[in-house]
């Protein structure tokens, strides 16, 4: 991947300290639509109740089932079994309900604008292989258009963090409001129809997404 590209990830760490979430815990409906985000989140969820199984079991089976029944393999066994059902099922639910919902929908904004770059990536691949003829050109108006994107969903995550810590929002955080869309239309204005047209028509739908939900925190109570 280009140097340029490179700069215009924004991590998990950043979003970990833009949002005080780690990205990979906050619950997603879209994750369940990609079969490898899918598989991943089972697993994290699996190792962990696996991990927390024999504390809990233990706990459980000391303290309440040795005062109360006595000793029993049967419990014991079914302890076993039924704890990390439970784990998984109550972590789930846990966290469907207590991820914010304005959050969820930035971070698919932000996987969409890291599959941009993903398809500029392969893009370039293509034209240093001699696959393709890229404007550079055209390519330097996606590369900015992504810069002005990346600004705004830095700002947003940020906004939606005040927010969620401060029902009322400070009016000198009133420049968080501020967004880069007429930026990101003027260069859509000023780009013919060519091969990097498409990423900045993808970069505008991310912005209006981005915009459309930075009034929502804006308005909401």
């Amino acid at each position: 991947m280009q140097p340029d590209l490179l700069g215009l990830e924004i991590t998990k760490g950043e979003i970990r300290r833009l949002t005080g979430f780690d990205p990979d815990d906050v619950f997603r409906p879209s994750m369940m639509q990609d079969k490898q985000k899918q598989w991943g989140f089972l697993l994290n969820e699996m190792l962990l109740s696996l991990a927390l199984t024999p504390i809990i079991v233990g706990f459980v089976y000391a303290f309440i089932i040795l005062p109360t029944i006595g000793s029993s393999v049967v419990l014991g066994i079914l302890l076993v079994i039924l704890v990390p059902i439970a784990l998984l099922i109550g972590r789930w639910v846990w966290r469907r309900f207590t991820s914010p919902k304005s959050l969820t929908i930035l971070l698919d904004e932000v996987d969409r604008y890291h599959e941009v770059i993903q398809a500029i990536d392969i893009n370039d691949q293509l034209a240093s292989s001699g696959n393709t003829g890229s404007n550079i050109d055209d390519r330097e108006k996606v590369i900015s258009a992504l810069q002005l994107i990346r600004e705004d969903l830095v700002r947003a995550l940020k906004t939606e963090r005040i927010l969620r810590d401060n029902k009322k929002l400070l009016a000198n955080n009133q420049e968080l409001f501020v967004n880069n869309l007429a930026n990101l239309q003027a260069l859509q204005v000023s780009t013919q129809a060519g091969e990097y047209a498409q990423f900045l028509n993808q970069s505008l739908e991310i912005a209006l997404d981005v915009q459309a939900q930075i009034k929502k925190l804006h308005s909401s109570p």
